[in-house]
């Protein structure tokens, strides 16, 4: 029988404390949980979502209170961050504690943490107890669920009926990933934007903000990631006009309300008022296209700031990938 989805947090504890597997909203997209103590629960995350070994998941807390069981040191100015940003679509990269699964930080001498702000998730993880790994409910590479319906479809086949739960906690509020920052020394780094934007963390902490990796993996950072099957392009306002001219097949669109259109036959897959309803509104989009059989994708950037860096990231992101099959 088909896994169905439910709204019974008991039985998603219950699956969680036997090993079992439940995707569950956050306020950002939906996340394949496990716990993260389990070796062979994180295991069956990677096998579910056909993620590669080297690749670290994201623990998520019940709240900072246990932080100190996951994390062997926390710089004080990322101690700012948790405190204010959490719960929130933010994690942090730490130095790891001694008994982290060496499967949850990919082998690396760090580990990415957050508190999720859902309520749902929550309540999960606070009946739970401890940490949870939870990397989006989606197969690798592909576009992360912001909707149950979202979860279901994409890996209904192999989450198991009598063993897993599916929690329904509606559409995810953000809709992008949550922002990872680099926190294992005196440097903030920025590893992946999300609604947390750097300006925030350059005026919280008075750091000034690094891009550089530091050869640290983290969750979500390949070139090639968010994908949908139809070709994604990603363009600037002044440069649409041109590109419209060099397509053929069907065609979809995302763009803000306010950009003038030129003359040409589309479907128009969102259209978001703002770089907030446009990072709520994509993932919806990019599965959308692909559920009308477009062969083409369209998305006007908006602009590079605030939450509209990571909107960029996404859609650069996802048109790198190329055609999926």
């Amino acid at each position: 029988m088909a896994i169905r989805a439910t709204t019974d947090v008991g039985d998603a504890v219950a699956a969680l404390r036997d090993g079992g597997l439940v995707a569950l909203p956050t306020e950002t997209v939906y996340g394949l949980a496990g716990d993260a103590r389990n070796q062979p629960a994180v295991a069956r995350i990677f096998a579910a979502k056909g993620r590669p070994l080297t690749h670290p998941v994201i623990v998520h807390l019940p709240d900072a209170d246990v932080l100190d069981r996951w994390a062997a040191f926390v710089p004080p100015w990322a101690q700012l961050l948790a405190d204010a940003f959490w719960p929130g679509p933010l994690t942090l990269i730490v130095p790891r504690a001694p008994g982290v699964l060496d499967t949850v930080t990919g082998g690396q001498p760090t580990v990415g943490l957050r508190v999720p702000a859902h309520p749902l998730a929550l309540e999960v993880l606070r009946a739970f107890g401890d940490g949870l790994a939870a990397p989006s409910a989606n197969r690798y590479g592909r576009v992360s669920p912001t909707t149950v319906e979202h979860v279901l479809a994409e890996l209904g086949d192999v989450l198991e009926d009598d063993r897993d739960v599916v929690l329904d906690g509606g559409r995810c509020g953000v809709g992008v990933e949550s922002t990872i920052i680099g926190a294992w020394d005196d440097t903030p780094r920025l590893l992946r934007a999300g609604a947390v934007t750097a300006e925030q963390v350059i005026e919280l902490t008075g750091r000034d903000v690094s891009r550089v990796d530091g050869g640290v993996r983290a969750p979500g950072t390949t070139a090639a990631h968010y994908a949908p099957a139809a070709r994604v392009m990603c363009v600037e306002v002044d440069a649409l006009s041109a590109t419209v001219g060099t397509l053929a097949g069907r065609v979809g669109l995302i763009a803000l309300s306010t950009v003038p259109l030129p003359d040409f036959e589309h479907v128009r897959l969102a259209t978001p008022a703002d770089a907030d309803e446009y990072a709520f509104a994509l993932y919806a989009a990019l599965r959308a296209a692909d559920d009308a059989g477009l062969d083409v994708v369209i998305a006007v950037l908006p602009p590079d700031s605030g939450v509209g860096h990571a909107v960029r990231d996404r859609v650069q992101r996802a048109a790198t990938a190329g055609v999926r099959a």
